[in-house]
């Protein structure tokens, strides 16, 4: 069998900061950023929605922009292309 070709895995936590939901679990992804959970430190990884805050799973629904979606469209691809108007012949 081939060495070294399986992922590494570590415990990671998920974090919701909407919701101030987190959850320890095991997985691939890693993160430069740290959180103290449970008196223990592990690299943090920060979700804007999860089961804590979605509607299908809270019956609830709330409008939920952390960002701004329209600056964030905005920014990647540099333009503004909501105050450009069309003209007309």
């Amino acid at each position: 069998m081939k060495t070294d070709i399986h992922p590494k895995y570590q415990d990671v936590v998920f974090w919701d900061p909407g919701a101030d939901f987190k959850v320890l679990t095991r997985s691939t992804v890693g993160s430069k950023e740290t959180i103290e959970y449970e008196g223990k430190t592990y690299p943090v990884i920060k979700l804007e929605i999860s089961s804590a805050s979605h509607p299908f799973f809270t019956g609830v629904e709330k409008f939920v922009d952390t960002a701004g979606r329209v600056e964030r469209f905005q920014t990647k691809y540099g333009g503004n292309y909501f105050d450009k108007k069309t003209k007309k012949k």
